[in-house]
């Protein structure tokens, strides 16, 4: 039995010796950044924005590579199967981890065991925004309004099971309101058709309709968060509003897979936190919509556990089916 132990000893001290010039030697090539979203999407720009500057803190270019389809499962799937080497990082946000978890019980990874979480970065808001035409000057008034007219009144999202349709049904189960949900594909159109009144309410993150917000062409009831957005200072919270309990922001975070060596882990943390709290990079960020929330690795896990059930019960009580888009 000693000489076992100690060959086990030997052994764990010839692995550490192995392993500890690799680390010191990472990274030596290019690394990748997965981003299952479309090019030129909020998602797509805020991916640039970190990769660029990581990649003048590590001294190696952060490639962008946009792997879109099955509605974000294509491409967080790959970066769960890639290797666990340091050199693949993947974009992850509370549609890919955990809105599509609450949706699909059939995922081809684990969100939570398949991915270790490297950092926080920021939250995108969600903004309830009334059509002028409605008379309703409040959220209160809203909320009046449609208790008085069940079932006539409509909100667009974009698209069934994204995560503005789980927001929106979340909204109408904590306001006690029967409000029809119309899908859009995007959210071009339904800016359009909100203004002309063919909708009366529409739950989006700030930047897609911030311009008309500011022109009084649409009307921001109420910013899904818990404290105001520096982007729409006037506008209160829905717990300021009268309707707590419906905040929803869609947060960014970088992952990679599961089997990372802790130590390459550690170091891009502290890579991306000190990237993130950059001034330059925070204001871009506002620019997109989002609020600046660097973050440890661990308060990415946590808000992948909870989330995941908070969206479960959103899901189930909507009696939703479908994707996340």
């Amino acid at each position: 039995m000693t000489r076992v132990l100690l060959f086990l000893g030997s052994l764990c001290t010839a692995l550490t010796l192995i392993v500890q010039p690799a680390l010191a030697q990472w990274p030596e090539r290019p690394l990748k950044l997965i981003v299952p979203f479309a090019a030129g999407s909020s998602s797509d720009t805020i991916a640039r924005i970190i990769g660029a500057k990581l990649g003048e803190r590590l001294g190696q270019q952060v490639v962008v590579e946009n792997r879109v389809g099955g509605s974000t499962v294509i491409g967080t799937d790959a970066v769960a199967k890639a290797a666990p080497d340091g050199y693949t990082l993947g974009l992850a946000n509370t549609t890919t981890h955990a809105a599509s978890a609450a949706l699909n019980a059939n995922l081809p990874f684990d969100p939570v065991k398949d991915f270790t979480p490297v950092a926080m970065i920021g939250s995108s808001p969600f903004v309830l925004i009334a059509a002028p035409q409605v008379p309703a000057a409040t959220l209160a008034e809203f909320v009046a309004l449609a208790k008085a007219r069940p079932g006539v009144l409509s909100y667009a999202s974009a698209g069934t099971g994204t995560l503005a349709h789980l927001a929106g049904e979340l909204f109408k189960r904590q306001a006690g309101v029967d409000v029809t949900h119309v899908p859009y594909r995007g959210t071009a159109q339904s800016v359009v058709d909100l203004m002309q009144g063919r909708i009366e309410l529409s739950v989006s993150t700030i930047p897609p309709t911030l311009q008309q917000i500011r022109e009084g062409k649409l009307r921001a009831l109420a910013t899904m968060s818990d404290k105001r957005n520096e982007m729409l200072p006037e506008t209160p919270t829905v717990a300021e509003a009268g309707v707590p309990g419906c905040e929803v922001g869609l947060w960014t975070a970088l992952v990679v897979p599961a089997g990372t060596p802790p130590a390459i882990v550690r170091r891009l943390n502290e890579a991306v936190l000190a990237v993130a709290a950059a001034a330059d990079v925070q204001q871009a960020m506002k620019i997109q919509g989002v609020d600046p929330e660097p973050g440890t690795s661990e308060a990415v896990a946590e808000r992948i556990r909870t989330d995941i059930v908070k969206w479960k019960e959103v899901v189930a009580a909507a009696k939703i089916a479908g994707t996340t888009q």
